[in-house]
């Protein structure tokens, strides 16, 4: 055997083993990043029990005389332009303090829930997005370690307020919502003040709860609507009563179904004690055809809040615009994203978000985690609609 045959063997030796070399380290730089996303992931998914007690800012604390004039100033059409609206017309009790549309008449409308229709003639276009419930907003913004700010709060389906102090206020702002087209959104805040102030009732149930000099103020309006809302918790569902040590509270088909639920990837975005990481999410959901424009989302990347899944059983149908009317509906939407198909054609595969798109979810567990979101119910929240309000308006708005 020649030297220089020799030479080369033992080149091409040296060059297959450095190859493996590179391959094994490859093999293993991509298993430990696996595993580092498997770690992240499983923190990502901690979901709890909701907390028993409630924050509140510390500007405007919780008594039983504010949450009282946040209830009557919720139920009434008072605050709206045309005074045909209340905060109650599309955030019922009967509706869960939700809609069962797939996104809301407010201006110029008549009925209840799907119900509801526009009064003719009407130039007053649909709101833009569905309606989240009022139930536990209160929670807003909280973490897996049951850590939140209230003052911080999350609001909207595109975060663009924070706290329900804030949030309070925004509807009555909007022309489709509250506000009409008779007052520009400059002057519509002044104008609900000055009508309450001409409302004796009104400006001694503000006097007692808010001891300033002028207590009729669109500050005060929000703090008090937002006392209401914060009253408005449902902390006792089976899966609160499970997590909190009685394991008898879920069925064997429930526990399951949790099993898939955080195994699939749901609980990649729906974490935490509200089922909900706060964060903004695009998913390519098909477009509402009763809106003119394409609905963009936040900062108009077609991103949108992750909504929390209690009470699902009356917040149907699903979605920032309602356009999955069923649980199932739904699940099939994400197993299709899983699959690389998108719904949505102005929104491109590339922008879809990450965690959505390694979704693992298969029609066997479809059933299950329909089964386990049922946990989450609670139908423990105050429904009694006043019989009246100050301002001798129909409570409500024009519901019936």
């Amino acid at each position: 055997m020649s030297r220089n045959y020799l030479l080369v063997c033992l080149s091409l030796f040296a060059l297959i083993l450095s190859s493996c070399n590179t391959e094994e380290q490859e093999r293993e730089r991509m298993l430990k990043a696996r595993a580092r996303r498997k770690v992240a992931l499983q923190k990502l998914s901690r979901v709890s029990a909701l907390p028993l007690n409630v924050q509140a800012p510390g500007n405007n604390p919780t008594t039983p005389g504010k949450v009282a004039l946040g209830k009557l100033l919720f139920y009434d059409p008072v605050l709206s332009g045309d005074q045909d609206v209340a905060c109650a017309t599309c955030h019922h009790p009967d509706n869960g303090y939700a809609e069962f549309r797939d996104i809301s008449i407010g201006v110029n409308g008549r009925g209840f829930g799907s119900r509801r229709s526009f009064r003719q003639p009407n130039d007053i276009p649909f709101v833009k997005r569905n309606a989240h419930t009022i139930l536990n907003t209160a929670f807003n913004g909280i973490n897996h370690q049951n850590r939140y700010q209230p003052e911080r709060a999350p609001m909207f389906w595109d975060g663009r307020v924070e706290s329900l102090e804030a949030q309070a206020l925004e509807p009555i702002k909007t022309l489709e919502e509250m506000r009409g087209r008779h007052y520009p959104e400059a002057d519509i805040l002044d104008e609900v003040i000055r009508r309450l102030k001409a409302i004796p009732e009104y400006v001694q149930l503000f006097q007692k709860v808010f001891p300033d000099p002028d207590p009729v103020t669109a500050e005060n309006l929000g703090r008090a609507i937002a006392a209401f809302e914060r009253s408005l918790v449902t902390n006792n569902s089976r899966f609160d009563q499970y997590m909190r040590g009685d394991k008898n509270a879920i069925s064997l088909d429930e526990k399951d179904g949790f099993e898939l639920f955080k195994k699939v990837g749901c609980a990649n975005c729906h974490n935490g004690p509200m089922f909900s990481d706060y964060k903004m999410h695009v998913l390519g959901v098909p477009e509402n055809d009763k809106l003119d424009q394409v609905d963009r989302g936040f900062e108009e990347r077609f991103a949108f809040r992750t909504p929390s899944l209690r009470n699902l059983r009356f917040t149907a149908p699903y979605m920032h615009n309602g356009e999955l009317k069923s649980l199932k509906s739904v699940l099939e939407f994400y197993q299709d994203i899983s699959q690389g198909k998108n719904r949505n054609r102005s929104v491109p595969n590339e922008q879809l978000d990450t965690l959505i798109r390694e979704l693992q979810i298969t029609v066997r567990d479809m059933a299950p985690i329909i089964s386990f979101f049922n946990t989450l119910n609670d139908d423990q929240f105050d429904r009694e609609v006043p019989a009246e309000v100050p301002s001798g308006l129909q409570v409500g708005g024009n519901i019936r």
